[in-house]
């Protein structure tokens, strides 16, 4: 049986950050938004090239991990589910923007 998915209010905390990842030349613009107990409950990733598929991929995984958060997904969950390198750093910058939202 599914949970019920904890919305979030109109108006809302949110904070926004530039996070860099990989080789890439621009800085993706993050904002996370915050339920009135601090909890996080959405992620908003751009910064790619507009139409492009790293955008696409980047939005797509910030809408998934968005919802997954609505529907009680545990931070810590997610962070040990996402794809990392050898060294243990994470291999997208879906997995950077959870790892900085897990500190």
């Amino acid at each position: 049986m599914m949970s019920a998915r904890n919305t979030l209010p109109a108006r809302r905390v949110a904070e926004t950050f530039e996070l860099r990842h990989g080789n890439l030349n621009t800085p993706f613009v993050v904002t996370v938004g915050y339920y009135p107990d601090r909890s996080i409950g959405e992620v908003f990733i751009s910064g790619a090239k507009a139409g492009s598929e790293v955008e696409a991929v980047t939005r797509d995984g910030a809408v998934l991990l968005s919802i997954a958060l609505q529907y009680g997904v545990p931070l810590e969950t997610i962070k040990h589910a996402i794809t990392r390198n050898e060294d243990e750093t994470p291999s997208t910058i879906l997995g950077a923007v959870i790892d900085r939202m897990a500190r």
